[in-house]
């Protein structure tokens, strides 16, 4: 299978359904789109896909893969859901030598390639701690795409970033998507989902809603 596949996904938690009978196919080398108000479904879905929380009935296929059967996370992912656990006393460089040495399948400059390419200094002697909120969502963004993962899901992806960030991001999001990924985005920035996404999806008390490109403007 060569993409991702949601077959009848269903989560319950303290006996409320927080996803409702999800079905979804994508495949690669496009962006899809994910809007609804707080507490819609959305990063409950994300979380779901990423293998960080276990469905209560359905299944999930990653390139072939059941998620929780075959393999507990995606195998090929780069993730930013809410906030990112870097270490604060460790510099952005530094922090993403520590991830990256977990796989151990990309070499420093490919990381200092990831941070150039969000804007910021790879040779920055500033802590995390003292990062401003854009540098330290830029930075999330790096460590999501640096090992070129074959699946990227951002929640989120232009919080706190001013207009050259944003439009760095949506940049990274084409050449990603051009390169092969899935990608997923959330984003209460409704010109994020109309710009990136080809196919755009509405979440409402759990359930997944297609939308047509009229609808979203």
């Amino acid at each position: 299978m060569n993409g991702v596949k949601i077959i009848g996904l269903n989560k319950e938690i303290k006996k409320n359904k927080v996803l409702t009978d999800i079905n979804l196919e994508m495949t690669k080398g496009k962006i899809y789109g994910f809007y609804g108000r707080n507490g819609s479904g959305k990063t409950m879905l994300f979380r779901a896909v990423s293998g960080l929380i276990k469905p209560t009935s359905g299944e999930i296929y990653i390139f072939g893969k059941k998620i929780g059967r075959d393999v507990s996370f995606p195998e090929s992912l780069g993730l930013v859901i809410e906030t990112v656990g870097f270490w604060s006393q460790y510099t952005g460089f530094q922090n993403l030598k520590f991830l990256a040495s977990i796989k151990n399948v990309i070499s420093d400059n490919e990381i200092k390639n990831a941070i150039k390419r969000v804007g910021l200094d790879p040779g920055e002697k500033k802590t995390y701690k003292k990062y401003s909120l854009g540098m330290k969502q830029r930075l999330g963004i790096a460590q999501a795409i640096m090992e070129k993962p074959e699946l990227i899901i951002l929640d989120e992806p232009t919080n706190a970033l001013d207009s050259e960030g944003i439009d760095l991001v949506r940049n990274i999001l084409w050449e990603e998507k051009n390169r092969g990924a899935i990608i997923m985005i959330a984003s209460h920035n409704k010109e994020d989902i109309q710009l990136l996404s080809d196919e755009k999806y509405m979440m409402d008390n759990g359930r997944l809603y297609s939308v047509l490109e009229e609808s979203t403007k």
